[in-house]
């Protein structure tokens, strides 16, 4: 693996209306590693500006204008989060902003993959979010799940780590049943499965476990696999990502 996509949520990002700096730091800890000892280019997909946004003016996130000017507040805050803790490492960060029709024009894609390059020949970490002021459908659309794997794809990389707040793909509902067991390898997706709708008794499907099947389908029929893992605790990412050892987590890849 030389190209590696790494997104992390909103969940983690954040916690009780503030910055989980905590665990910022461990990502940013986790990508030093990859980046400086395994040599791997990597790409991080990072939520949370809405979030960030909060920390410093309290509005009614229900309003999307309000979301947006949050995210607006938010976005360098983040940056600024990131860039402090990543100079510790000696790693320089760059902000790309996206919106989902960005990649359905070829002279925009084009642009944004020669800036990609140059980015990634000179060690830089490119650190890609939602253009949120600009784009309307995805602030209830899944948490940056389809924008990361929309980037894994068109920037060629290797693999897409999401880190989350659902340790994996179950068999089942884990919060509902007790014998919920983790797939630690999901070679197909059932359709059913990616039409699961939100309802009051599937708290596991809300914005959640759908957005990443949806974003592990779109990389399945393109022949680039998909790691889904915890955010909260990096042991099982540390295992797979550094050490090369599948302990936990699921791994989505079609047959070939």
């Amino acid at each position: 693996m030389k190209r590696l996509v790494i997104k992390v949520g909103t969940a983690v990002l954040t916690q009780d209306g503030q910055l989980a700096l905590d665990r910022m730091e461990n990502l940013v800890k986790l990508i030093a590693k990859l980046k400086n000892e395994k040599n791997l280019e990597v790409i991080l997909v990072s939520s949370g500006a809405v979030g960030a946004g909060f920390t410093s003016l309290k509005l009614d996130k229900k309003i999307l204008a309000n979301k947006q000017a949050l995210a607006a507040i938010g976005q360098p805050l983040l940056l600024k989060h990131y860039k402090k803790r990543f100079k510790e490492y000696n790693i320089t960060c760059a902000q790309m902003l996206f919106i989902g029709d960005d990649f359905d024009s070829r002279k925009r894609t084009k642009n944004a993959q020669n800036v990609m390059e140059i980015l990634l020949e000179n060690k830089i970490l490119p650190i890609i979010n939602e253009n949120d002021v600009i784009a309307t459908e995805e602030l209830v659309f899944g948490d940056n799940d389809q924008l990361a794997a929309h980037v894994a794809y068109h920037f060629k990389a290797d693999m897409l780590a999401i880190l989350s707040d659902i340790d994996g793909y179950y068999n089942k509902n884990p919060r509902e049943f007790a014998d919920a067991q983790l797939q630690k390898f999901v070679y197909e997706i059932k359709e059913e499965d990616l039409q699961m709708k939100h309802s009051a008794n599937s708290e596991f499907a809300t914005g959640g476990i759908v957005t990443k099947l949806k974003a592990a389908n779109f990389l399945m029929q393109r022949g680039i696999p998909m790691y889904l893992s915890s955010g909260f605790d990096l042991t099982n990412a540390y295992d797979f990502l550094v050490d090369g050892n599948h302990k936990s987590g699921t791994i989505f890849q079609a047959k070939k």
